[in-house]
């Protein structure tokens, strides 16, 4: 589901799902990460992308 099908719904601050494939140790990594953390998995990743996209692109990251 795109944002924009998202929002005719009336419902556009729904969070969006994806599915990513991982190498199998770059998960294992992820996992203790988490654990150690005492967080999910899905925790780490939206963490890890937000650092990634305010890294990137510095003046999108400032856009709620």
């Amino acid at each position: 589901m795109t944002a924009q099908a998202s929002s005719e719904r009336g419902r556009p601050d729904q969070a969006l799902r994806t599915s990513v494939s991982f190498p199998p140790e770059l998960y294992r990594l992820l996992e203790q990460i988490a654990s150690q953390k005492k967080v999910s998995l899905a925790w780490v990743i939206r963490d890890a992308s937000e650092k990634y996209v305010a890294e990137q692109w510095p003046l999108l990251s400032k856009i709620p």
